[in-house]
């Protein structure tokens, strides 16, 4: 699906008040953050900039190839449009260009090469040395994300399950080491271990570059990484101009940071009118921006009679988690829709192959689950540690369906361009658009105690800054379904109930269950606590419990772990029962 950053490309336009502003300050050579919102054509104001002051040589530094490749197709001569990776190619990484085409390297061939050792974490856990060269790779992967000069224990990546105090730090003990030598043999023409783009990257980073323009533009400037931060802040001698939307800011949980706030511009400047959607989808956008108190109030684009409407069979359903994702998958496919994956499905793949290898009790090397010996160990970990609540969702269905049904499920996903629904998790959903979106159920609303008002002070602000980008996905129609319950939860006004369920075209006040084919009235359905029928109705539902329950029961691992479950929860209520008032024994 194209995104705004395309559609208008090769247009004439005449600017707005507030892309007008922009052109000013640029042509009096100010500093500038131009913080602009979802769909309000950030990359059509930067091309603006390109046309006013075209005796000026400017380096537009885009977020990734695909947007490079189509700025360059209608940005003026004057700007040169590259990725940070190929400027630093450029520079240093055409040395290094025969080591990118190496072979894949498996974690033990790394860990011969560096020399690791099986590492004993605790009493219960002793690492082979292919987890251990794992974690040191993956500490040069974060290293070469930051603005660090030197590999330390800050780089060294948590390892799921290994929560103690001690534990962590015998990780850290043996990491760091591995990863400077890891480093070390990376920074060699002659090296031995798998090189990677963001190698050289880091490796021209370190030479403190100072780019041969009059002015330097980042893009995407609230999730970039510290390393392209750095770099940019280091262009002192030039014209820089931070773009970006800082309530989209949704890579912090991967190291990125929002350069748009830190940078000491001489103006900062707002686009508000979004040309992507209307009025509708605009105001529901509106009451995240008001949860994250952000200045920014979008302004829909009145060509595009957008609304808010249930959407039984939506053009993309954008979900939290990729737990929530595989759930619609597998909805799509008992319906009989060709469903695609926004990124593919691999990284589902590899967890459920996995599970597999725990099951079989083989242990495994991914990454996130390595600290296990047994799927019984994962089982327990996710149900009594709250570390481990964003895998639950994941464990369940594997238990309900099997790790197999879950590998088949991604074998026959299919592209895009074929797919009757395009499924995908709301962060590979950013930058991109559809007419129809469906918000997924696994959006959850927070928490909170029975005497307790609804307050925007309770939202995440990570939560609220993905809700924000979610909804700003759709063009058209967008279906709130998981995060319908905000209007509780700001003082905005609330939509009438007749525009969550309009009875128009192909929103009814019925739903087919995909379960059973059958098209039946809504009150057929469970209501969810966001006001959403459920799934399946009633009585598929009651049948698809039974079923889950009863496959459980019939693998051993399963079974034992549920007994286990069960034995922890009466220990709780007999010590419950045996506590006073103030939490002492009776």
């Amino acid at each position: 699906m194209q995104s705004d950053r395309t559609k208008h490309a090769g247009r004439r336009f005449a600017p707005t008040d507030e892309q007008q502003a922009a052109i000013e300050a640029y042509a009096a050579g100010k500093s500038m953050v131009l913080n602009a919102g979802a769909g309000t054509g950030k990359t059509s104001t930067l091309r603006l900039l390109g046309q006013a002051r075209p005796n000026r040589r400017a380096i537009y530094i885009a977020f990734n190839r695909a947007i490079a490749n189509d700025a360059r197709g209608s940005f003026p001569r004057n700007v040169e449009c590259r990725t940070a990776h190929s400027l630093a190619f450029r520079m240093v990484g055409r040395q290094y260009a025969h080591r990118l085409n190496g072979p894949r390297q498996p974690a033990r061939i790394a860990a011969q090469l560096l020399g690791a050792e099986p590492l004993r974490v605790d009493q219960s856990l002793m690492l082979a040395p292919a987890q251990v060269a794992r974690i040191a790779i993956d500490t040069i992967t974060r290293f070469c994300q930051s603005a660090d000069t030197e590999v330390g224990s800050a780089h060294v990546p948590y390892v799921r399950g290994i929560d103690y105090p001690a534990a962590k730090h015998a990780v850290r003990t043996a990491a760091v080491p591995l990863a400077r030598k890891a480093w070390a043999d990376l920074s060699r023409l002659d090296g031995r271990l798998k090189f990677a783009h963001d190698h050289y990257l880091k490796l021209w980073a370190l030479t403190e570059p100072v780019l041969d323009a009059d002015v330097v533009m980042l893009d995407e400037a609230q999730d970039s990484n510290p390393l392209v931060a750095s770099i940019f802040d280091r262009q002192s001698h030039a014209q820089r101009i931070a773009v970006g939307d800082a309530c989209q800011a949704i890579y912090g949980w991967r190291g990125a940071v929002d350069a748009m706030s830190g940078f000491d511009a001489d103006v900062r400047l707002l686009l508000s009118q979004s040309f992507r959607f209307g009025s509708a989808v605009a105001a529901e956008a509106n009451k995240w921006l008001q949860v994250l108190a952000a200045e920014l109030r979008l302004r829909g684009y009145d060509k595009i009679p957008s609304r808010l409407a249930a959407l039984p069979e939506p053009d993309a359903i954008l979900c939290r988690s990729n737990a929530g994702a595989i759930t619609y998958l597998i909805d799509a496919a008992e319906q009989g829709r060709r469903a695609a994956l926004v990124g593919g499905g691999d990284e589902i793949r590899r967890l459920a192959e996995a599970a597999i290898e725990l099951r079989a009790g083989r242990g495994t090397a991914h990454p996130e689950l390595m600290a296990f010996m047994t799927w019984g160990q994962v089982q327990q970990y996710v149900e009594e540690e709250s570390a481990g609540s964003d895998l639950k969702v994941l464990v369940r269905l594997i238990d309900s369906h099997g790790p197999e049904t879950i590998i088949a499920l991604v074998n026959r996903l299919v592209d895009e361009r074929d797919a009757d629904v395009v499924v995908s998790t709301a962060h590979k959903a950013k930058g991109r658009e559809w007419p129809r979106v469906l918000v997924a159920d696994d959006f959850r609303e927070p928490k909170r105690k029975d005497d307790e008002p609804p307050s925007a002070a309770l939202i995440p602000r990570d939560d609220a800054m993905l809700a924000y980008v979610t909804v700003t996905r759709a063009r058209e129609v967008l279906d709130r379904g998981g995060l319908a319950w905000i209007d509780g939860w700001c003082s905005g006004p609330a939509p009438a109930p007749a525009d969550l369920f309009q009875a128009t075209g192909d929103e009814q006040d019925t739903k087919r269950c995909p379960k059973c084919g059958t098209v039946k009235p809504l009150e057929d359905f469970y209501l969810r606590r966001n006001g959403r029928p459920s799934s399946y109705c009633r009585l598929c539902t009651r049948d698809a419990n039974k079923a889950s329950y009863a496959r459980r029961r019939r693998d051993p691992a399963t079974l034992e772990q549920m007994r286990a479950v069960d034995r922890t929860r009466k220990r709780r209520y007999r010590a419950l029962r045996a506590s006073g008032p103030g939490g002492e024994a009776a």
